[in-house]
């Protein structure tokens, strides 16, 4: 990695007097009620591959290096504080063993685990923490606070299904909860997942010129994630519940941090638990590695419904990432302000918006005021003002601008090849390039050597220097994700794509076991290979007998639909394709379909070439596609 410029210097020591760093009250809390370190490492079940190295980032101590945006260090300093911590007698966390926080709850015969981490191994870990160092009893309940893998998808490190069925451990979560978790990880799930290395930056070495942490945790685990169908949903008509003993008043927020979320009370102690809606930062209405934008206005309400209900009850804050908050008056700020950024960055984005201001223009143009802009805990470490109002926009408006210019604009490599033409050619570019970067001018040069690249991805003088750029760009964003796109766009134009020796993939068998039959179908219509099958027509009767499951396909102009039907086929197909569910989930492993279709327990009536010449233009999705490179 480069070396820090002087303009990155200057940046970077500008923040230290921007904002209030003799204020040690988060870091106070952070390391408040610590019982028991971490384990140094966890490792993949059955195997001896690492999933977590809690001491990967030992490295942030002390004062931030120029390598990185002081206030980013100062949370990350704040991430690293791991370890089982004691929120109040009977309510416990463990921080820094994944992206999210686990906690646990003291029931009356064993512990309600809220939000069991990415992977069994962290999870398992965690558990084992609490059962050594504050007391051996069973897993008794488990709530999912929301459909994000980070909050699920160690379910099975703490409970099991047969647990579930013999011994009525209950597993709640939000309406929609299993739709909502399959779905994202599997419709766009591998476009996501790419772009979530870039996020995380879980292909960067940890260091100071490397991955400091995503600032609503560290980095994402990566052992084996599972799910577990929910016993018990919370919806807007389910306001309290009670598990193993403990009443939990709870609160449906959708379409706030995810599509399907709630937070809850706790009144045995006047605790809030927030879920991801109020964290120690500002958060994503549209995240980096790619999603539906979410609801900035939806959010602030859902805060202002919690201060309305429990305002005057809670005495504390704990939430699904980072650290505590203690304190009547300190609680009700903490939620005061996140209320108030969201809807401030809505209401001022949707004015400007109202004078005709274009996205680009408001991102560049608004800021908080003083006032929150200073708080801790609305900084941009994982969302940021200027990506959060574009996509404040993006939801409004979309991507069009209203500039005619910009209706039908030509896709990035034909419009590269013409841009360092009109420019005099990838030499002067570069000449004048070279001179705004040793000027500082660094997103400038992001701005005009992506053309160069793009036109010609084998120009390795104009690769280094986009990497230089987005090099210096990484070292003084504040925020975890823009500093881990920027240094893993810089190390892939230099070194080329790297491939980790392990899998990266949300679509696990429990995440395909969960989903629909309709949407197992629906995303098979996504990997019709379309334009070679526009000239084939066929119907198809789907049954699944095993689970009493009946469709018909129909392949129509190159788009496959399907419908459920009430019974065995009625209606007139061309043939008849009968298989277990399990076979069905197969398709989702991209698996070769004629061998599929040979198994023992799959059959075929009619004609069955119309069926296969189907199957056999399912698209398979490599995974390491380019994203800083044609």
């Amino acid at each position: 990695m480069s070396e820090p410029t002087e303009a990155t210097r200057r940046a970077n020591q500008s923040v230290l007097g921007a904002l209030p760093f003799d204020d040690v009250t988060d870091l106070q809390d952070s390391e408040r009620g610590f019982l028991a370190p971490l384990p140094d490492t966890v490792k993949l079940r059955g195997d001896d591959r690492s999933v977590w190295d809690a001491r990967a980032f030992d490295f942030i101590t002390g004062d931030a290096p120029p390598t990185v945006n002081p206030s980013l260090w100062r949370q990350e300093s704040l991430n690293r504080a791991g370890g089982l911590f004691e929120v109040a007698d009977g309510i416990y966390q463990v921080r820094n063993l994944d992206l999210a926080t686990m906690s646990f709850v003291r029931g009356e015969t064993g512990w309600i685990v809220v939000d069991p981490l990415t992977s069994a191994e962290t999870a398992a870990a965690g558990l084992s923490l609490v059962q050594t160092h504050v007391e051996q009893r069973p897993v008794s309940a488990v709530i999912c606070t929301h459909s994000h893998a980070d909050h699920f998808g160690g379910l099975r490190g703490v409970t099991s299904k047969e647990e579930v069925d013999a011994n009525g451990v209950r597993i709640v979560a939000p309406e929609g909860f299993t739709r909502e978790a399959v779905s994202e990880n599997v419709m766009a799930g591998t476009a996501m997942s790419r772009r979530a290395t870039y996020m995380y930056g879980s292909l960067l070495p940890p260091g100071p010129t490397g991955a400091v942490g995503s600032g609503l945790g560290k980095t994402t685990s990566s052992g084996t994630l599972g799910l577990l169908e929910p016993t018990d949903l919370v919806g807007h008509d389910v306001t309290s519940l009670v598990l193993d003993g403990v009443e939990v008043q709870t609160l449906y927020t959708p379409d706030t941090e995810a599509p399907a979320e709630f937070v809850f009370f706790l009144p045995a102690w006047d605790a809030l638990c927030t879920a991801e809606v109020v964290t120690h930062n500002l958060h994503n209405l549209y995240t980096l590695r790619g999603a539906q934008v979410r609801d900035a206005l939806a959010w602030s309400k859902a805060i202002d419904a919690m201060l309305t209900r429990w305002g005057d009850q809670v005495r504390m804050i704990f939430a699904s990432h980072h650290w505590p908050t203690w304190g009547a008056e300190a609680s009700r700020e903490l939620l005061t302000v996140q209320r108030d950024g969201y809807r401030y960055l809505h209401d001022e984005a949707l004015r400007r918006m109202n004078h005709g201001e274009t996205m680009l223009d408001i991102a560049e143009e608004v800021e908080l005021p003083p006032a929150l802009a200073a708080t801790w805990s609305l900084r941009g470490y994982y969302g940021s003002v200027n990506h959060n109002l574009k996509a404040i926009y993006q939801r409004y408006l979309g991507f069009f601008d209203g500039n005619p210019a910009n209706l039908h604009p030509h896709p990035p490599v034909e419009a590269a090849r013409r841009y360092v033409d009109y420019m005099g050619g990838p030499e002067r570019i570069l000449d004048r390039a070279r001179a705004d970067h040793e000027a500082g001018d660094d997103r400038w040069v992001a701005e005009v050597l992506k053309h160069v690249v793009f036109a010609d991805p084998e120009n390795l003088e104009a690769r280094e220097l986009l990497a230089d750029a987005f090099t210096q760009l990484g070292y003084q964003a504040e925020s975890g994700p823009w500093r881990n796109f920027y240094l893993t766009g810089a190390q892939e134009l230099r070194d080329g794509v790297v491939v980790p020796p392990f899998a990266i993939s949300t679509v696990t068998p429990d995440v395909i076991d969960a989903m629909e039959t309709s949407l197992i179908l629906d995303y098979a219509a996504v990997r019709l290979r379309h334009a070679e099958v526009v000239e084939l027509r066929t119907r198809v009767a789907l049954e699944l007998p095993d689970v009493g499951e009946h469709y018909v396909l129909e392949l129509s102009n190159g788009v496959l639909h399907h419908r459920a039907i009430d019974g065995e086929h009625a209606a007139a197909v061309d043939a008849v394709l009968t298989m277990p569910r399990s076979r069905l989930n197969e398709l989702l492993g991209e698996v070769d379909a004629a061998a599929l279709l040979a198994e023992h327990d799959v059959t075929i009536t009619g004609d069955a070439d119309a069926l296969r010449s189907m199957l056999d233009r399912l698209d398979d999705f490599g995974f390491w596609f380019d994203i800083v490179t044609p």
